[in-house]
């Protein structure tokens, strides 16, 4: 069998965050998880984000607008109780609903009107948040794959826990998996990391409480300011976890550049760098990630998924790329 194209293991984080831009807005995201009843239970997410923009001059920081949810999500990822703030008279609808391709289209379908806001950001994320908290347990447990509390659950990754050819790094034939076939889940790569606050800018990002015992954040920032005509694009993302040492260890790092045409939303240039990923095959997909350029920003929560399903990106990639759908909305409240 041809063995898919591998690269040096990514384990190098960007750090904090850069300093904000004056004329700039930035969004910041973060989904925390706690398992308040131990490993394999039902477990709580706590969403924050916050639009920011910054003023040119020398005016204060603006508070746009913010978000936030509690969700109790079961061990095969159920929404089994939520609250938002602010407030939807359909987020009720959601409970039930189990986090994956389904969760989306059922978020597009009742709360569409909310597409754009911090919000509906943090929702969408749930279902690519919660797919990724448990492997936290993999810092505080030899056993996490095998323990018999997570194999009474029935897989809720790749297609009911088939994992062939589901994104580049699991790419059959790929480090990915063991020699019988079945995926690796316990030699993975990830990488200690230290803060996103830039001590230079305590409101830089919203407030992350400090985590402590098996818990998982997942954290996004967008930055985009005009320059030269264009819509400048600056995102960081990042899933990682509190570990035994005291710190924190991450398994997956973006950051991606973008410009954009801020009249037609055409995206017209990208870089995506892969900083921290759990296997050699993972940094294909940040090359076959610019096959999105030439699209309409806007569309990108559908565009993404049907450009780069498969071997042709990175699940967590191809979330932050479909984060992006929400710059134009956010330009138009640049200065």
């Amino acid at each position: 069998m041809d063995r898919p194209q591998q690269f040096a293991f990514a384990r190098q984080s960007a750090g904090h965050a850069p300093l904000r831009r004056p004329g700039s807005i930035r969004r910041t995201t973060s989904i925390d998880s706690d398992w308040p009843d131990g490993f394999g239970q039902p477990w709580d997410m706590v969403g924050r984000a916050r639009d920011l923009l910054t003023p040119g001059d020398d005016g204060e920081p603006q508070v746009l607008a913010s978000a936030g949810f509690r969700i109790t999500a079961s061990p095969i990822r159920e929404i089994l109780a939520i609250e938002t703030v602010p407030a939807h008279p359909r987020v009720p609808e959601l409970v039930g609903v189990r986090a994956g391709g389904a969760s989306r289209q059922v978020l597009a379908g009742k709360l569409g009107d909310a597409r754009g806001t911090p919000l509906f950001q943090l929702l969408d994320d749930y279902a690519g948040a919660s797919l990724v908290a448990g492997w936290i347990w993999s810092q505080w447990r030899g056993d996490w794959a095998s323990a018999p509390q997570r194999s009474a659950q029935p897989s809720t990754a790749g297609r009911k826990g088939v994992m062939d050819n589901i994104c580049t790094g699991f790419t059959v034939g790929g480090s990915s998996f063991k020699a019988d076939g079945t995926p690796d889940n316990v030699n993975q790569s990830f990488t200690a990391v230290g803060p996103l606050e830039n001590p230079d800018d305590p409101l830089g990002w919203h407030s992350m409480p400090f985590q402590e015992g098996p818990q998982k954040r997942r954290a996004r920032r967008i930055d985009l300011w005009r320059e030269g005509g264009l819509i400048k694009v600056d995102a960081g993302f990042q899933d990682s976890g509190s570990n035994p040492d005291g710190g924190r260890t991450a398994i997956h790092e973006y950051r991606v550049f973008a410009e954009i045409n801020p009249e037609t939303g055409q995206l017209l240039a990208l870089q995506a760098l892969p900083l921290i990923l759990p296997y050699r095959e993972c940094p294909g997909a940040s090359v076959k990630a610019t096959r999105m350029v030439g699209r309409n920003v806007a569309e990108f929560r559908d565009a993404v998924l049907e450009t780069l399903p498969g071997t042709l990106g990175c699940t967590h990639l191809n979330d932050v790329l479909r984060a992006l759908a929400d710059v134009p909305a956010l330009a138009r409240l640049l200065p």
